[in-house]
């Protein structure tokens, strides 16, 4: 890392990173280097994160049970869930996409919900007293699934939303109604005046303010990033960014082989990072990696969720996680579970010395859900398919 000082009216110091300096602050500001804080646990995780994302798709796990697991280890499921879940320690909204959040959090998507109050209609129109009834209900009855305040749906196709369930959502997305936790993969909802502690339950920040706390928390969070990185964390729009970006304690940086201009830290920028890496496997939404240019650029390594891609047109495979070790991604694992196995329906390695670290990932995640076996199906490249199986022991 190199400073360069400037003086007069040019433009402040600036720092220039090496593509490797700024990999490993990546890594560590995402809790993939050095020891992990097991005493803070998930909640730590998510403190640290600041959002992990939620998605529907289950192979071999859900994407927010392998966020906590692909940096801490064999976290019990179960552990996982309540360390969420409970205490009022966080809370459902849209994030980065559908994120579980810190409940500290709470004040800063004021800036969102005012947006929503905002919105006449919301996509949907909702006939008189909908939306009071479905808050009278959850005041008088406590926390309650859609299916549980009168239907989710009606009669017809899957996305024919009920008029209990769009008052709730719009509830949701306005802050007076807060998703609480989540029941068999449906958001159980409450009173935002119940659930969300008193010292948080507030709109006070400005829009502005808003943002500009959320910058620098997904700075911290990413280490170092360009405009798009720092912005994408929360979906924040690129000229939200601009407006608060001096005033958000981030410091200018240059990568080299980055294009872009790019911030960083300034606490990561204070302690070289150091320690072990992780070997593990990634979920397809996990913060590390969610951003495909960005994976790309750190990591130059081309990785697409194929789940949305018709089956003839996938190369690795509906839901492949990327295989990260040495601070690399080395590989892919299309995973699959039959019983007590746990299915590697297709692998993809980036070279033989991956071969290790691969059948390392596949035992541990074996292990954590509960499988005794580990059958690899498919190895690309098929030559170093008897070097896994052998690895796998």
């Amino acid at each position: 890392m190199t400073t360069r000082t400037t003086n007069g009216s040019t433009p402040p110091p600036e720092v220039t990173l090496s593509a490797d300096e700024a990999r490993r602050l990546a890594l560590r500001a995402q809790g993939f280097l050095g020891a992990p804080n097991r005493r803070a646990g998930v909640r730590g995780v998510l403190r640290h994160l600041g959002a992990v994302q939620l998605d529907t798709i289950s192979v071999l796990a859900r994407s927010h049970e392998l966020i906590p697991y692909a940096r801490l280890g064999a976290v019990g499921r179960k552990t996982v869930e309540r360390a969420y879940w409970t205490d009022t320690h966080a809370f459902e909204y849209w994030s980065h996409a559908a994120c579980i959040l810190p409940i500290e959090e709470w004040p800063h998507f004021a800036f969102r919900r005012r947006a929503y109050r905002a919105r006449p209609h919301w996509h949907h129109d909702l006939p008189d007293g909908a939306y009071d009834q479905v808050v009278k209900q959850l005041r008088a009855e406590g926390p309650l699934t859609a299916t549980e305040l009168g239907g989710a749906k009606n009669k017809g196709e899957w996305w024919d939303w009920s008029d209990s369930k769009i008052a709730v959502e719009r509830a949701l997305m306005y802050g007076e109604v807060v998703c609480v936790e989540r029941r068999g993969w449906k958001r159980v909802y409450d009173l935002a005046e119940r659930a969300v502690p008193d010292a948080l339950l507030h709109d006070d920040l400005d829009d502005a303010e808003c943002v500009r706390r959320l910058v620098r928390q997904a700075g911290a969070a990413l280490g170092v990033g360009t405009r798009a990185d720092i912005a994408d964390y929360h979906r924040l729009k690129g000229e939200q960014f601009d407006a608060v970006v001096e005033a958000s304690g981030l410091v200018p940086v240059a990568v080299e082989g980055w294009d872009k201009p790019a911030w960083a830290d300034p606490e990561a920028l204070a302690t070289p990072p150091r320690g072990r890496h992780r070997t593990t496997l990634l979920s397809p939404f996990d913060s590390l990696i969610w951003e495909r240019a960005r994976t790309e650029r750190i990591f130059g390594f081309t990785h697409r969720l194929e789940a949305y891609v018709p089956k003839q047109k996938r190369i690795h495979g509906y839901f492949a996680m990327p295989v990260l070790a040495g601070g690399r991604l080395v590989g892919r694992v299309d995973p699959a579970r039959e019983g007590t196995t746990l299915v590697a329906k297709q692998v993809s390695l980036e070279g033989p010395k991956a071969v290790p670290a691969v059948a390392q990932a596949l035992v541990e995640a074996a292990e954590w859900v509960g499988c005794d076996a580990v059958r690899v199906d498919r190895v690309d490249p098929p030559e170093l398919a008897t070097a896994l199986v052998g690895a796998l022991g």
